[in-house]
């Protein structure tokens, strides 16, 4: 059992005690520091505020809030805290009071559902069926962005993951983008051969752990992987073993960077052609241009093969939201411009900036690379599955990414890693399942 599911005397799960001990410690030195750069949250006219942790995307948001302003008459006025952990403790904190912004950005999925579960959050089920009507949204996507049946969200891009390789590299040594499990196994061993690591494989950060653990396992069995990020299935079944045993393979034969390899410099690494292939989210274009690559010149990009031919064909999506807290300033305001987010003409700028794909199907994304993979995603009717960090509830995933992380580094066997993750799996899902009741 984990320490993560004891509880008290009281029946509230120890470690969820920590952490609220910890916002409330932390709250009026976050509150004061403020949640953008020093930025105020009140109402300004003609704008809405943006709350976010990701300051190099303000650009982005300010581009497409001209095109929105053009809808609406509101611009976006963004407001960006770099700390992930100070980020999430002033929305929490904030959320139900006057200091609340008038969009957050937030994660989909089990962390949407743990906030909206909190309160203060606005109904946004009108404004998705809207979407819905004209064909801006997929449908399959709404339960990622739903508790108890209504949607809390409205997605803010979607991108997916994919292996990115090098085109010049795979040109020298005569390799083809591999289409089947076989030819990833032949590039492989052809990198390998002349001395240039075929896999891109990091924990650096903690989370990137879960990439490859999630690629493997849905690349073996799709339907496995949706059973098991929903508590239907054990981490120790047999898809599973199969994924960890592949994925300690390939480290074993030094198809692998070492795990402390940082992914910031994956795109200077593909560049060089030290490393062949990197697992990534397509978001990871941007970094590819800031390196100076060309997309479809210098590199490009596939989903990884399924284990064997007749297993469903699949790809993992992630897409973060917006939220607009009920009792945000500018109420009005953010809630014309979630309803006209997804417009086309907003997504153009947005995916343009982004050089990713766009949460409305009907917008192609400007990156060729980019564009090819949405083809062969409705080509092929790829089923969505939803990225492992948002998949299932947080606590869950932060330990389980932690035992992944001390598996790459070689601290435990394929079996007691996955023993670990599924004991953690029964306690969560216990408490998850109780903290509903």
């Amino acid at each position: 059992m984990s320490a993560s599911g004891r509880t008290s005397s009281a029946g509230v799960p120890l470690a969820r005690r920590r952490f609220l001990a910890t916002v409330a410690a932390g709250a009026a030195a976050v509150t004061a520091a403020g949640c953008a750069r020093g930025a105020s949250t009140s109402a300004q006219p003609g704008t809405t505020s943006l709350s976010n942790d990701n300051a190099t995307w303000d650009d982005g948001y300010r581009k497409a809030g001209l095109e929105l302003e053009k809808i609406t008459g509101y611009s976006l006025r963004p407001l960006s805290n770099p700390s992930v952990t100070s980020y999430q403790q002033v929305v929490q904190m904030t959320l139900e009071t006057s200091k609340a912004s008038d969009l957050v950005k937030w994660a989909s999925g089990y962390q949407l559902k743990r906030l909206a579960r909190a309160g203060g959050l606005t109904d946004l089920s009108r404004v998705w069926q809207r979407y819905a009507d004209k064909g801006w949204v997929r449908g399959a996507s709404r339960g990622a962005v739903s508790y108890r049946g209504k949607a809390f969200g409205i997605p803010l891009y979607e991108s997916y993951y994919v292996l990115f390789y090098s085109k010049p590299v795979f040109k020298r040594l005569g390799l083809s983008e591999p289409r089947s499990w076989d030819e990833l196994l032949h590039c492989a061993e052809v990198l390998k051969r002349n001395k240039i690591t075929p896999f891109l494989a990091s924990q650096v950060g903690g989370w990137p752990a879960i990439e490859w653990f999630q690629e493997l396992v849905s690349k073996v069995d799709p339907l496995f992987y949706q059973e098991l990020v929903t508590g239907k299935a054990s981490y120790t079944d047999a898809p599973a073993r199969q994924a960890m045993d592949i994925w300690q393979d390939f480290m074993r034969k030094g198809w692998m960077t070492a795990p402390d390899f940082d992914q910031a410099r994956g795109p200077g690494a593909l560049k060089e052609g030290t490393v062949g292939m990197f697992l990534h989210g397509t978001w990871q274009a941007a970094g590819m241009s800031a390196a100076g690559m060309e997309p479809g010149v210098d590199y490009g990009a596939c989903i990884l093969p399924t284990v064997r031919p007749s297993t469903p064909k699949s790809v993992i999506a992630e897409s973060g939201v917006f939220v607009v807290p009920s009792r945000a300033s500018s109420h009005e305001a953010a809630m014309a411009n979630v309803g006209a987010w997804l417009d086309p003409s907003v997504q153009r700028v947005w995916s343009d900036f982004l050089q990713d794909s766009s949460a409305n199907p009907r917008v192609r994304a400007g990156n060729p690379v980019v564009a090819g993979l949405q083809r062969d995603i409705a080509r092929n009717r790829r089923l969505p599955l939803v990225r492992y960090w948002e998949a299932s509830p947080p606590s869950l995933i932060q330990g389980n990414s932690s035992d992944l992380g001390g598996f790459m580094a070689g601290q435990t066997s394929p079996a007691t890693t996955l023993r670990r993750m599924q004991e953690r799996a029964v306690s969560e899902w216990a408490a998850w399942k109780r903290d509903e009741a």
